[in-house]
């Protein structure tokens, strides 16, 4: 039996997860982003919206997700809420790399996204880790490893 110490942390039935994640954006759509958007400066790290589009619809997609400040470049976790598989958005980021992100109070810009691996990867691990203590542990829950995605300006495109 495991300790409290390398057990991981508990986190809500899916259910709850999924219901708080459509009143989250519910709330976003109501307030035209004013509610429950914050920029990184508020607590380590903030919550931008990210629009990518459809892998398989062609259709645009948007989704609201935490993010990281490093220098020009905004970083991100595929955690799929540190269950099994990775989320979509992400997916739809393979498939088509360039993307619009909206961040408080600024307006929309495009990105392209690409993962981060090997030193890369763990020194923006380590950033994410200095925020959230228990990202070591809810990673344990999945058994793959969370890619970390940068999302990189791009310079001279404007957003449809």
């Amino acid at each position: 039996m495991g300790t409290e110490a390398t057990r991981p942390p508990k986190l809500p039935p899916r259910w709850f997860v999924h219901v708080a994640w459509r009143v989250h954006r519910a709330l976003y759509r109501l307030s035209s982003g004013r509610f429950l958007w914050t920029t990184s400066n508020k607590r380590g790290w903030g919550a931008l919206r990210l629009t990518t589009v459809g892998r398989k619809t062609g259709q645009e997609r948007s989704v609201i997700i935490g993010y990281l400040e490093d220098g020009p470049n905004l970083v991100l976790l595929a955690m799929n809420g540190w269950d099994e598989g990775h989320p979509s958005w992400w997916l739809n980021l393979e498939a088509h790399p360039d993307a619009v992100v909206r961040l408080a109070g600024q307006h929309a810009r495009t990105v392209r996204a690409f993962p981060v691996t090997g030193e890369e990867r763990d020194r923006l691990w380590q950033r994410w880790a200095a925020v959230e203590p228990q990202l070591d542990g809810y990673a344990g829950r999945r058994s793959t490893e969370t890619p970390v995605i940068v999302l990189e300006p791009r310079q001279g495109t404007r957003p449809p």
